[in-house]
């Protein structure tokens, strides 16, 4: 059997074993060990348990937990809802402006979680009732906050960046500073949508009350006096102070990644028991349960997944198919076009995290040899992951959604996420077009490579 049918037949395999419905760790695995015992020396199989610890023992995979907990402290206490009140109290008179009110409190608590999920629970639990009880349609309120949840894997502190630098080899603070211009700029689209579908539903709903019809709480005036405004700052000044905290320890050369994640979850803990006063054992339970659900789920894909690309290399699949590629000597930006529409259609039934691992040792030596600069494309996968959170049929922020507001018929909540998608698919051309958006912030700070 040759290489390239190996691998075929590999990936048959995986699909028919994830269809069935297996959760995707064990579907790993099970084929992983499966290839093990049939086309692997015997004694493959007593080296399992050894070469999963191998895989993972990377100090860089220890900041994993620990980031989660941070996230898991804001969002499981009231600091969550506290962050969005004050950026809405700010931004109301803004056409739009709870909408935008909404991205900018997921792209902070992104940084301060990693986890798309989180923020998407966090910032959705409260932003979609409100968002609904001011007349916003309910498929624009879960559209905005599911794709707002997506900014969690990209803006720094990443966790899919994290596996992402552990795959790829690269530099997990260059590939951190290399996410603020493109978050930034997912921000302002997102942001600058808000804008524009507010005004189209506003203008519906005045045009509706002119015509007779009932008045939307759209058209209703809100009004906040300085003295509330000013009060609501406090609200906002321990989030500043963590982020800051994280961001200076890390690019200040003041902690490793690791060392950060533990610092940031203890300025975590720190902050909701003192402000929030959240420290007895029965206000934890909840927090310390989610890390531990959370960590556990997803250190166990991040071990199979190594393991599953351990067979792979071992039965020279991934470098197979990688010479595959190369040798059908397809222009630079023909190769990653293909690379990046595989990683959509894996988008459709896989997590980032699963993507991540399962394609890295297959489409990275291409691309290096095409002369891409794997920080840069690290970032481009890094949004294209995103857009698979939030489309069907199996974006993971939708199923969110759906829990938090299960009202809103499934059907809203894809046609609201669609118009972000495609903001998404022009947050890639320009970064395209435009490589600068992701390279110069870490060649500033830490130099050209």
């Amino acid at each position: 059997m040759t290489e390239l049918t190996l691998g075929a037949l590999y990936g048959a395999v995986t699909l028919v074993v994830m269809f069935s419905g297996m959760p995707i760790a064990f579907a790993l695995g099970v084929v992983a060990v499966s290839f093990m015992y049939f086309f692997m020396p015997p004694t493959s199989l007593d080296t399992v348990t050894q070469n999963v610890y191998e895989e993972m023992a990377s100090i860089t995979l220890l900041s994993i937990p620990l980031f989660i907990l941070k996230g898991a402290a804001i969002g499981k206490s009231p600091a969550g809802r506290d962050l969005y009140a004050a950026i809405h109290t700010w931004l109301h008179k803004v056409p739009g402006g709870l909408g935008i009110a909404n991205v900018f409190a997921c792209a902070l608590f992104a940084a301060m979680a990693g986890s798309s999920p989180a923020t998407c629970s966090a910032i959705g639990s409260a932003g979609i009732p409100e968002m609904r009880k001011r007349g916003y349609s309910p498929g624009f309120a879960a559209g905005i906050i599911a794709a707002g949840g997506t900014l969690g894997i990209l803006l720094p502190p990443s966790i899919t960046m994290i596996l992402y630098a552990v795959a790829a080899e690269q530099s997990l603070g260059r590939l951190f500073l290399a996410g603020i211009g493109p978050g930034v700029l997912l921000v302002a689209l997102f942001a600058g949508y808000a804008v524009f579908r507010a005004r189209k539903e506003y203008k519906m709903a005045l045009d509706i009350y002119n015509n007779g019809g009932p008045k939307s709480a759209y058209l209703e005036e809100e009004h906040f006096t300085l003295a509330q405004k000013v009060e609501m700052l406090p609200r906002v000044l321990p989030f500043i102070v963590l982020l800051i905290g994280v961001m200076v320890a890390l690019y200040g050369g003041l902690a490793t990644p690791s060392e950060t994640a533990g610092l940031g979850a203890l300025l975590a803990m720190a902050l909701i028991a003192v402000v929030y006063g959240v420290w007895r054992p029965k206000d934890l339970q909840p927090i310390l349960a989610s890390t531990i659900k959370e960590s556990t789920m997803l250190l166990l894909i991040i071990g199979m997944s190594l393991l599953y690309s351990y067979v792979m290399s071992y039965l020279h699949i991934s470098q197979s198919a990688a010479q595959w590629v190369v040798d059908m000597h397809l222009s630079k930006w023909v190769l990653l076009s293909v690379i990046l529409l595989m990683v959509i259609v894996f988008g459709f039934f896989l997590p980032p995290v699963s993507i991540i691992l399962m394609t890295a040792p297959i489409i990275l030596p291409p691309l290096k040899a095409a002369g891409f600069d794997l920080i840069w494309f690290g970032i481009v996968m890094t949004v294209v992951m995103e857009m698979g959170l939030i489309h069907p049929p199996v974006g993971l922020n939708i199923f969110v959604i759906k829990n938090i507001a299960p009202d809103i018929p499934l059907k809203d909540v894809i046609w609201g996420v669609m118009p972000f998608v495609g903001l998404m698919f022009v947050a890639v051309i320009l970064l395209c077009l435009f490589p600068e958006i992701a390279t110069a912030f870490p060649n500033a700070m830490m130099g050209v490579k």
